[in-house]
């Protein structure tokens, strides 16, 4: 299955609504989910163009898509995510980055609500936490996807340096305009990730 895009929590919708998409590709059968995003650099070395694999994620949002009663259906009570983001497809990830020619890096991915940029302060707490890329989606995705007991794997284009890194100002404009220009890269990466991922 292929979703086009997403929904975040910033436009309004409630996280049943966000990871509406995902729960019903699992439910489909889909026992791998390869999830996808624009980020922000906040490690050192990681530059606006570079596709990262994340290895993990911080939540820095308050809130979590299993919150309420659970669906004993879905998964259990209380999940371990002491490896949300699957060992194994980070393997067939950096296969297909050397297939593709692109350097393989990997990075804790933080999510913060949005719809704002982050300001440098709350950027030096991410980095202090152990961030090396923040965005506003894919953790409630993945959340509801280890609930559920699907394989994760992830990958952030680096659109931009997250605030107080760069003298720059922060604009939607450099994210689209840096996404454009990434577009054969990580196209090739997930034509040769996709055959590993269906095997």
């Amino acid at each position: 299955m292929l979703f086009a895009g997403r929904v975040h929590t910033y436009e309004g919708w409630d996280l049943d609504e966000v990871v509406f998409a995902v729960r019903t590709a699992a439910m489909s059968g889909c026992r791998s989910v390869l999830l996808t995003n624009a980020a922000g650099s906040v490690a050192e070395g990681l530059e606006p163009g570079d596709l990262v694999a994340i290895s993990d994620h911080l939540n820095f949002t308050g809130r979590n898509p299993l919150l309420g009663l659970n669906d004993d259906r879905l998964g259990p009570r209380f999940p371990d995510l002491s490896e949300v983001y699957s060992v194994r497809l980070r393997g067939l990830i950096e296969n297909a980055f050397a297939a593709s020619g692109v350097p393989y890096r990997e990075g804790v991915y933080a999510w913060m609500l949005g719809p704002t940029y982050e300001t440098p302060a709350e950027i030096r707490m991410v980095a202090g936490a152990g961030g090396d890329l923040v965005g506003m989606s894919t953790v409630p995705e993945a959340i509801a996807l280890r609930h559920m007991g699907v394989d994760v794997a992830g990958i952030s284009l680096v659109t931009n340096f997250a605030a107080g890194i760069s003298p720059a100002p922060l604009s939607h404009a450099e994210v689209t305009e840096t996404a454009a220009e990434a577009r054969s890269r990580f196209t090739s990466v997930i034509d040769n990730l996709l055959p590993a991922l269906a095997g």
